[in-house]
């Protein structure tokens, strides 16, 4: 608002100037480009660059979580319908990029150390510690370069509204220079103004919104890591075993 109203006084002290020609469309920006000084191409340039990084972040982070998703339920599938942890230990490496993969192979290495691979396990809560390693080491690998976009996110406008500062003080240095209230002297410097604040809003928008629905979707692996643990450690410790007897040999005895 103060820019328009700081332009349409300037266009009424210049009533007296010629008519400047009025590009369109693209022209505009490729003008107001043209006119900008080299404060605001740097702006623009790092801008550029924010933007380019953060796209990447989200184009690459957005289809891991898609695959973990889908990997998830496939291994949840293959686990429940599955008599024995042998089974699910032998094609497990198939579902790789599920967080629920690391969860059942930490908590099956521990087992094993524990028992041989056979017998009940000795120590439930060594499982137990196990399962929320894995966890914990599993979020923070997907929550890898999200910190990224929260920076870009948060400083991008920032970012921007140096460039508009840098403007309005171009804006009025043309004043003093041109020696009179002109809109001509101030154009360049106010479109310089409103194209870096309108940049930084570009660049800063998209990586806030998908930070916090990359936040929210690690949220939920992490619950779905917990409820697949308490499920899995469930169902070694409640099963009867007959000696050397694996605790997936024991009927459904692995999914309780």
């Amino acid at each position: 608002m103060t820019y328009f109203l700081l332009a349409l006084y300037l266009f009424q002290a210049d009533t007296g100037a010629p008519p400047m020609p009025e590009p369109t469309g693209g022209n505009a920006i490729v003008e107001m480009l043209r006119n900008s000084g080299p404060v605001a191409l740097i702006v623009l340039a790092v801008l550029l660059i924010c933007s380019i990084w953060s796209w990447a972040v989200i184009l690459g982070k957005w289809g891991s979580f898609r695959r973990a998703a889908a990997q998830s339920r496939r291994f949840l599938r293959a686990f429940r319908k599955a008599d024995r942890l042998q089974e699910i230990a032998t094609v497990s490496e198939q579902f790789k990029p599920s967080p629920l993969v690391s969860v059942f192979d930490e908590v099956y290495e521990t087992y094993r150390r524990q028992t041989g691979g056979y017998g009940p396990p000795k120590n439930i809560t060594a499982l137990e510690r196990a399962a929320q390693t894995a966890s914990s080491e599993s979020l923070t690998a997907m929550e890898k370069r999200l910190t990224a976009l929260a920076t870009i996110g948060s400083t991008a406008t920032f970012i921007g509204l140096f460039g508009t500062v840098m403007g309005i003080v171009d804006a009025f240095h043309g004043l003093g220079t041109a020696g009179a209230a002109t809109l001509r002297a101030v154009a360049p410097g106010v479109s310089e103004a409103l194209i870096t604040t309108a940049a930084g809003l570009l660049v800063a928008v998209p990586a806030v919104v998908a930070y916090n629905s990359f936040a929210a979707r690690c949220r939920d692996f992490g619950a779905r890591n917990d409820d697949f643990a308490r499920e899995l450690l469930n169902s070694m410790e409640e099963v009867t075993l007959k000696p050397n007897q694996d605790p997936g040999e024991a009927g459904r005895g692995l999914h309780g």
